[in-house]
């Protein structure tokens, strides 16, 4: 689900915040968004103060957010960092960081083009910055693409995996949220089992 009503997603009718909102019984206040896409953590704060402190530890990068994606191909090194600016839909352009780590690699017997067999990397994703779209725009840069991803991905996997597994979610999760609470200061640190979906991506792959 989309986390609010916006003109991105005019037809939606069930929203993640009024879900919330709905069953606590109080008002709550997104502290960031993810893609209707992307599964994972979310965070809200229960009050206008507690959002703006939490805005706040995000604007100043303060919060660390772990991502794992399921992607096209073998990476050529076990871990590095994607350094690409990126334009947003002002036509501005920003600095853009991301920080990659293979953590599995899967092969299997299936062709898609000219390769006789398929290749896919399990990562863990640190962004650095967050900016629109910006794993997804850098895992498309880098040529290792988001299985599922549309626009971005690569459509000849996506239409594989969509007739040969039906599968069409795409294959990002977040995580991990961890920073400093805003009052206490003690650390906090959210993790999000993987979705339904994304288990049976590893699935298929494992098989």
């Amino acid at each position: 689900m989309a986390v609010h009503q916006s003109r991105m997603h005019p037809a939606d009718e069930i929203f993640a915040l009024q879900t919330l909102r709905d069953q606590i019984g109080q008002r709550v206040y997104p502290a960031h968004r993810l893609d209707k896409k992307t599964s994972g953590v979310l965070l809200f704060g229960l009050s206008k103060e507690m959002d703006s402190a939490l805005q706040t530890l995000f604007g100043a990068q303060e919060v660390r957010k772990t991502y794992h994606a399921i992607v096209r191909g073998y990476l050529a090194e076990e871990k590095g960092q994607i350094d690409y600016a990126l334009t947003n839909d002002r036509g501005q352009t920003q600095e853009a960081i991301t920080d990659y780590r293979v953590l599995k690699q899967f092969e299997i017997p299936h062709a898609i083009g000219k390769h006789t067999t398929s290749r896919y990397s399990l990562l863990e994703l640190k962004p650095q910055t967050g900016r629109f779209h910006q794993l997804r725009k850098h895992l498309a840069h880098i040529h290792h693409p988001i299985i599922g991803d549309r626009p971005h991905g690569c459509n000849k996997q996506n239409r594989y995996w969509k007739h040969e597994f039906e599968h069409d979610t795409m294959l990002l999760h977040a995580k991990t949220l961890s920073f400093a609470h805003p009052v206490g200061k003690e650390n906090i640190e959210i993790t999000a089992p993987y979705s339904a979906a994304f288990e049976r991506g590893l699935a298929i792959l494992k098989l």
